[in-house]
């Protein structure tokens, strides 16, 4: 059983920021209860409770060898990998053109293009999204259908479940969380404001040492461990 854990950033049409994420951690079941083990001993490690959650806005001078310790922790953990959907250009978005109807239904149409490359045939998978408002129980449903459908997987055998969660009953999610705002500080330009947030300016240079041409440039479909997907909106 792998279980993929999935959040998004920017993702209103009207929000006021340029580019639009959605992001993903996939692990496998089997290995779940020790990753949550290890990052909860990180945070006692650097005096955090380990009800402390991990998250982008949350990255500060005071919390950044924990936010560092966290990141290199994803770099060199083999049971964990992301991918995300970088939507570069909001305002290039023309939902009529291309008969998305609207905003939210394109919204679960970017959800598609994140999950469908993240799922094989040879294993079974339960998904996890982040509760947000935009983000309702039957539209989650609606999604497993046309992921399933896509994959003939008629009966769920393959994609068993997906459900909303809480990000603070997950280290997982919450890692996703932190990963995808790092990509999204660099994408929607705070990365070469130099006002912007020194601390998150070091966590994106800590995922450069490893990732910066997959984050600047995107990934192919399928790229191990740091896979992302930069989608050009044209208008």
């Amino acid at each position: 059983m792998i279980n993929i854990y999935c959040d998004e950033s920017c993702h209103l049409e009207h929000d006021k920021a340029k580019a639009m994420l959605l992001g993903a951690i996939s692990c496998s079941e089997s290995e779940k209860s020790r990753i949550y083990s290890e990052i909860r001993a990180i945070k006692e490690r650097h005096s955090l409770s380990t009800w402390n959650e991990i998250k982008w806005t949350s990255v500060s001078p005071s919390k950044l060898s924990f936010y560092i310790e966290i990141i290199d922790y994803f770099i060199n953990e083999p049971a964990l990998s992301f991918r995300a959907v970088v939507a570069k250009d909001k305002s290039n978005l023309n939902h009529e053109k291309y008969n998305q109807g609207s905003h939210d239904l394109w919204y679960y149409k970017a959800y598609f293009y994140l999950l469908d490359a993240m799922i094989g045939y040879s294993e079974e998978y339960r998904i996890f999204i982040d509760i947000k408002d935009t983000c309702g129980g039957t539209k989650v449903k609606k999604l497993q259908e046309v992921l399933c459908n896509n994959k003939y997987d008629f009966k769920h055998e393959v994609i068993r479940d997906i459900q909303q969660i809480k990000s603070n009953e997950s280290e997982i999610l919450q890692l996703t969380d932190l990963i995808m705002g790092a990509i999204g500080f660099y994408h929607n330009d705070h990365y070469s404001n130099p006002h912007s947030s020194q601390a998150k300016k070091a966590i994106v240079n800590k995922l450069f040492e490893k990732y910066k041409t997959s984050i600047i440039r995107g990934t192919y479909r399928g790229t191990s461990k740091m896979d992302i997907f930069l989608w050009k909106l044209v208008k």
